[in-house]
């Protein structure tokens, strides 16, 4: 989840994203607040949570799926997601013929 949610891109951020509770839960439970999201991660994948401040932001990168090497940068744009972008989902899979 990132706090530096990028509103140029994905518009204004809900007002619960912005707010101390959901900030905090997100610290001390953050497979739980994926799985929220629909995002089931594996025990044995690390998670680290970098709570950040207006000094320091962090910038989440979806996971490059599996047989996408050699892909175009316009073909692995479409897998992007809003919430892949802030940290809640997976990058989207589809062959690129059929995006």
């Amino acid at each position: 989840l990132c706090s530096c949610y990028p509103s140029g891109l994905l518009g204004i951020a809900p007002a619960w994203y912005k707010s101390s509770e959901f900030r905090s839960r997100a610290v001390r439970e953050p497979r739980s607040v994926l799985q929220d999201f629909g995002l089931y991660v594996h025990p044995s994948q690390s998670i680290r949570v970098h709570d950040s401040t207006a000094d320091h932001r962090y910038l989440v990168l979806p996971q490059r799926p599996e047989g996408t090497q050699g892909w175009s940068e316009e073909e692995l744009r479409r897998l992007v997601t809003r919430d892949s972008m802030i940290g809640v989902s997976l990058p989207a899979m589809a062959k690129p013929e059929t995006i």
